[in-house]
């Protein structure tokens, strides 16, 4: 009788606004702070993504030049409170997609330097790159979780009204 009810507060409480505006403030923030580094270097990002080892040659340079502008407009997203869900949809892929990459890395034993918010980092020695790719999953593994609240607020929120133009324009109201 006690757990649905437990269940209900937990689910009330995760999607209230007080945190989930503040998650996603911090979702937004850590994404700014994390793209603007790679917009100001990009070479040194080619090289970060080069080092990884997955991606085609052809498609590191295009990478390091479009993804720090993806990360940057998704948190600005956030910050400003537009295309909320859209943001949170890319930030989720881009979490998933940087946990997978890293992990790869470390299962193949490759001392990378992440990339996420230092480009500066290139020429650390294999043991002082390894030892951090662990915490770095564990951090976007943080990082993911806080999205949890902001993905669950967006599915009990009701959909937006359709822009006021529309309404206007649409047949049904002539």
């Amino acid at each position: 009788g006690r757990d649905p009810d437990r269940k209900q507060s937990w689910t009330k409480y995760l999607t209230h606004p007080w945190l989930t505006i503040r998650v996603q403030l911090a979702l937004g923030a850590i994404f700014i702070a994390a793209a603007l580094p790679k917009i100001i270097d990009p070479p040194s990002f080619a090289h970060m993504i080069y080092n990884y080892r997955i991606l085609p040659g052809g498609m590191i340079n295009i990478s390091s030049m479009i993804m720090p502008w993806i990360e940057l407009l998704s948190g600005l997203a956030l910050v400003l409170g537009v295309w909320r869900r859209a943001a949170l949809s890319i930030i989720t892929i881009l979490l998933v997609t940087f946990i997978i990459a890293i992990s790869i890395n470390l299962a193949r034993g490759n001392a990378i330097d992440c990339g996420c918010f230092d480009v500066s980092l290139a020429n650390r020695t294999v043991d002082e790159r390894l030892g951090p790719l662990r915490f770095v999953i564990l951090r976007d593994l943080g990082i993911l979780l806080l999205c949890a609240p902001a993905w669950g607020a967006e599915r009990c929120m009701p959909p937006a009204p359709p822009p006021r133009a529309l309404l206007l324009a649409s047949p049904s109201r002539a």
